[in-house]
């Protein structure tokens, strides 16, 4: 997916879908281990995970854009204030289901065809530093992480002549 398009299904989501992709593409991260964040993951400047899939625990420094999210995030006035850093109006977490379901909604009125899964990959892509892409996704080996990005850019290659 290009911006315009991630940007049209986020216009057109829910405040919590919209948290939801902001912090998916920020990040990196599957679904999963995004919907199970919490405030208390918030320590020492950085946001601390631990992946579901590989059990990669990871610090994702909180600056530029990604704290200016948490912020908006974080200091939404609630009802309840829950755990969670993905949470509905009454402070309960937002499950996949939840999420699926407003993220389809969103996609259909934007006339998009992307997945939610597909914003890992751009946030891969969009990091244009192999490196940096293969840190931030948990990835053990630079194969994973090519992978990603070939994917969604296609490769590059010089012409014949």
């Amino acid at each position: 997916m290009e911006d315009d398009e991630f940007k049209a299904v986020w216009e057109k989501g829910h405040y919590t879908l919209q948290d939801a992709m902001d912090l998916a593409r920020l990040t990196g991260q599957r679904p999963a281990d995004m919907l199970k964040l919490t405030r208390s993951d918030i320590r020492d400047g950085a946001l601390h995970l631990k992946q579901n899939k590989t059990g990669k625990k990871l610090a994702i420094e909180i600056t530029g854009e990604l704290a200016q999210v948490i912020d908006r995030v974080t200091g939404r006035p609630a009802k309840i204030k829950g755990a969670w850093l993905i949470q509905d109006e009454n402070g309960q977490p937002l499950t996949y289901w939840m999420l699926r379901n407003r993220f389809d909604e969103a996609r259909e009125a934007a006339g998009a065809t992307f997945q939610f899964r597909d914003i890992r990959a751009k946030a891969a892509t969009d990091t244009g530093d192999l490196g940096h892409a293969q840190r931030l996704l948990g990835h053990a080996n630079r194969d994973m992480t090519e992978h990603y990005t070939r994917a969604r850019r296609g490769e590059r290659v010089k012409p014949l002549r």
